[in-house]
């Protein structure tokens, strides 16, 4: 998956630049280690095996049987659900639903879930407190659709969602205080859920092992060195160009990582996402023809499935080139002419492969943007586990509230 031409460096006018950014970055991570042998970052040890979870087995198996699982939430609270369910959808034999917005047709979406009596409800939120969370909720509540069916993950505080977890004899799972929300996807907030799917949780985690592997430290190194040299060159817009629509929630997970942990300071990068190759044809002469503020993560799926077909009844003379292709490679052909493109463009982009699909390889591209967004965060020299200015509307919004 992460490989050595996924780097920006072929890019860069100044190599000397950027070979200084390398040695950097290298001092920062034996910082990062040293502290991660002290646990001074207590939140990544939810990346670990080991980690102990407040559920148990018998807890998955009594809301295993629901056939449907409804997860209510906001932004970390369940982007990294959502990204776990369509990555690994070909996998899981149950259908999950996420209420994660406020919505005017909520009770439509709601009433489009069949059988709704056979589901259970995953309602997530760290302070317990979450407005929109606490709405959805309120809105679709009903005691006896949600008796003995309903789970609140949150911090195991004096909050909105323990006080009516106490009221209907609920389920409680602790949130801990120490995961911020969008590092939680492999805490019980992202393996509950994905344990009521079916999915082997403890394969996510290989922190351990990952650290130790040379060419994923050679590639996590590698790329904060050249994002960070891109970002002091005031190239700091990353678009997450995506080729495989069951990737489009990884890339709302990614984007909510990096624009709520480095926007601070007038520092940070603004994650973009486009879609592909639906983009080709809105923004792809921005992207090959505008300003030059751009750095580039191809997203893609090596899938060899050959389901759809171009029939040979409808090819039209001038494309008899398309006779008998799948639309995975007529995409893929699609994706390599670009990549060609920003090559002779001098456009910095890197490629991403997902090869098996698995819950392996999606912890460890989990566990990679985690790592490069706190590294990324020291170089920054920006606290990347907090969000004022998201309080301050918070704030804001309850005095129109009251």
């Amino acid at each position: 998956m992460l490989k050595k031409d996924n780097f920006f460096k072929s890019y860069f006018t100044n190599l000397k630049t950027y070979k200084k950014n390398v040695k950097k970055t290298k001092i920062f991570f034996s910082s990062f280690l040293a502290d991660l042998k002290n646990n001074q970052i207590p939140l990544l040890e939810s990346y670990e095996k080991n980690y102990e979870f407040d559920f148990s087995t018998t807890m998955v198996k009594k809301f295993s049987k629901y056939k449907n699982i409804i997860v209510i939430g906001m932004g970390g609270s369940i982007l990294g659900t959502k990204s776990i369910y369509t990555f690994l959808k070909k996998k899981i034999r149950k259908e999950v639903f996420f209420l994660d917005n406020l919505d005017s047709n909520l009770n439509l979406e709601v009433k489009k879930i069949k059988n709704l009596k056979n589901s259970c409800f995953v309602v997530v939120s760290k302070s317990g407190n979450t407005l929109e969370t606490i709405t959805n909720l309120s809105i679709i509540f009903s005691k006896n659709l949600f008796k003995n069916k309903l789970i609140f993950i949150t911090e195991t505080t004096d909050n909105s969602l323990t006080n009516l977890a106490n009221k209907y004899n609920a389920e409680i799972i602790e949130h801990r205080e120490f995961i911020g929300g969008r590092y939680s996807v492999l805490s019980e907030v992202g393996m509950f859920p994905a344990a009521l799917m079916g999915l082997k949780i403890r394969s996510f985690k290989n922190l351990k092992k990952l650290i130790k592997n040379k060419n994923f430290i050679s590639s996590l190194i590698q790329n904060v060195a050249s994002i960070y040299t891109l970002n002091t060159q005031n190239i700091k817009n990353s678009v997450i160009l995506n080729y495989d629509s069951s990737l489009n929630d990884l890339g709302y997970w990614y984007q909510q990582l990096v624009a709520e942990s480095l926007g601070k300071k007038g520092k940070g990068v603004t994650p973009i996402l486009s879609f592909a190759p639906r983009d080709h044809h809105s923004l792809l002469q921005l992207y090959l023809n505008g300003p030059k503020d751009k750095f580039f993560t191809f997203l893609n799926s090596s899938d060899k499935e050959n389901k759809y077909k171009i029939s040979e009844n409808v090819t039209p003379l001038g494309m008899k080139f398309l006779k008998n292709k799948s639309l995975n490679f007529v995409k893929e052909a699609q994706c390599k002419a670009m990549k060609n493109i920003f090559k002779l463009k001098k456009i910095p982009f890197r490629s991403i492969t997902f090869n098996k699909k698995n819950e392996n390889e999606l912890g460890e591209i989990f566990t990679f943007f985690v790592l490069e967004t706190i590294l990324l965060s020291r170089l920054m020299n920006v606290n990347p586990f907090d969000q004022p200015a998201v309080e301050e509307v918070k704030i804001e919004t309850k005095k129109y509230l009251r």
